[in-house]
């Protein structure tokens, strides 16, 4: 009987393990993601990927609105068929402040949904540039609008705002190394020298070869 029972709490503790790893991922996919395509660097440009990774509390998600953070020089959003799409401008520049995509047919809850956009980066921006992001579902909604503040992890943000990080600049080294001045090579004359030591090094073997070959032929 007690084998019996050790047998059945270590079937529940299996359980709650296998559990607990499935929920894991799941609360991880919680949040709105973005990925860019390629390196985001101040100056260049790339798309952008937000992903959609559940529902309020279940309830299909009808829209969402990406507000633009400072640094971008251009958004360009891409259409898709499962979306419309509508831009908002604001500032002096007059450069879209928001862009909202809202969902033909609404995306089921346990439905991963994806909308993107092609933006362009100052030459003086820096990152990490902070893409909060308004969703709205039939039955509430969710502002995915917090920023981790210094020293703060932002996987402890209930609601955080998807962030984007630039490429390390690496290039920072290359370009160190291709301006240090190159070393000298040897000068014409070291060449002459190194030429007439080496053939300095092959008489004397060759010569050394004749002595062990005539000495050879006496004995």
């Amino acid at each position: 009987m007690a084998v019996f029972k050790k047998k059945a709490l270590l079937g529940a503790s299996g359980l709650a393990l296998v559990a607990g790893l499935v929920l894991v991922p799941a609360a991880a996919l919680a949040h709105v993601s973005v990925d860019p395509t390629g390196d985001a660097e101040p100056g260049g440009e790339t798309t952008l990927t937000f992903g959609i990774n559940h529902g309020c509390e279940g309830s299909p998600t009808t829209s969402v609105e990406v507000s633009m953070p400072e640094g971008l020089s251009g958004v360009h959003p891409i259409a898709d068929a499962g979306w419309t799409i509508e831009t908002e401008r604001g500032g002096d520049a007059g450069r879209v402040s928001t862009v909202t995509y809202t969902a033909t047919t609404p995306l089921p809850s346990d439905v991963r949904g994806e909308v993107e956009m092609l933006v362009g980066f100052a030459d003086d921006a820096s990152g990490p540039l902070a893409f909060p992001v308004e969703q709205t579902c039939e039955d509430g909604s969710t502002s995915w609008s917090e920023i981790a503040q210094a020293g703060e992890d932002p996987h402890d943000l209930e609601a955080p705002a998807p962030v984007l990080e630039f490429a390390d600049a690496s290039g920072d080294d290359a370009d160190a190394e291709a301006a240090a001045p190159e070393e000298p090579g040897p000068s014409g004359f070291e060449v002459a020298g190194y030429v007439a030591a080496g053939a300095a090094v092959v008489i004397s073997l060759a010569a050394l070869g004749v002595a062990v070959s005539t000495s050879r032929r006496k004995a």
